[in-house]
């Protein structure tokens, strides 16, 4: 059992070797969580949620009926279940999915993923894509590794900027998803002053 404070807010959490960091709260989820500015009227997906840090503890802030969790492993989702009834939580979807699969709710304002960054690329590649399209504008999705350039890469590609901070090591991204009309206009600005004159005689 590991027991966590946060925001005077006090966490237990039962763990497994099955499962993500089972012996001690992962550094890099703590320094995620740093830098969220959790709402009342947010309503947040916890990706990947392994043994239900994030989920739980958001709850606990803004309320279960403001949360969704889910993780592929079978495990995690048994003790995210067990965490959020040891934490006095009832009510809190925790869903067994790969990635956003078995998710249907596409109006979240906060997405927040540890994702595995030991393995290759595919995973954090599909939760950047099928965050995206499941943030309302002006939603943010929040991603921590240890990795940098990759996920700085991809994160521009698909929301068209990222905000990274550093802290202890470890990268925490956020990026937020803009209307298409403002990311065009930022694309076209960083057009040269040549190209522009171009673009706008082609125009005519």
């Amino acid at each position: 059992m590991i027991n966590l404070e946060l925001n005077n807010i006090k966490l237990e959490f039962e763990t497994s070797d099955k499962v993500f960091s089972p012996s001690n709260i992962d550094k890099g989820t703590l320094a995620m969580l740093s830098q969220v500015e959790f709402n009342k009227n947010d309503k947040i997906l916890d990706l990947g949620c392994g043994y239900g840090i994030v989920g739980v503890f958001a709850s606990k802030l803004i309320g279960a009926e403001n949360v969704i969790m889910c993780d592929l492993s079978p495990d995690a989702v048994e003790l995210s279940k067990s965490n959020a009834t040891n934490n006095g939580i009832i009510d809190l979807q925790i869903i067994q999915s790969d990635g956003l699969d078995n998710i249907t709710d596409n109006n979240f304002s906060l997405i927040l993923s540890n994702p595995p960054y030991h393995v290759d690329f595919s995973v954090p590649k599909k939760f950047i894509e099928q965050s995206y399209k499941r943030l309302i504008t002006g939603g943010k999705m929040y991603m921590v590794t240890k990795r940098k350039d990759w996920y700085k890469n991809k994160l521009i590609s698909v929301f068209g900027g990222v905000v990274i901070v550093e802290i202890d090591g470890y990268y925490v991204f956020m990026a937020e998803k803009r209307n298409e009309k403002k990311v065009k206009i930022e694309k076209t600005s960083t057009l040269s002053k040549k190209l522009q004159r171009k673009q706008v005689k082609t125009r005519k």
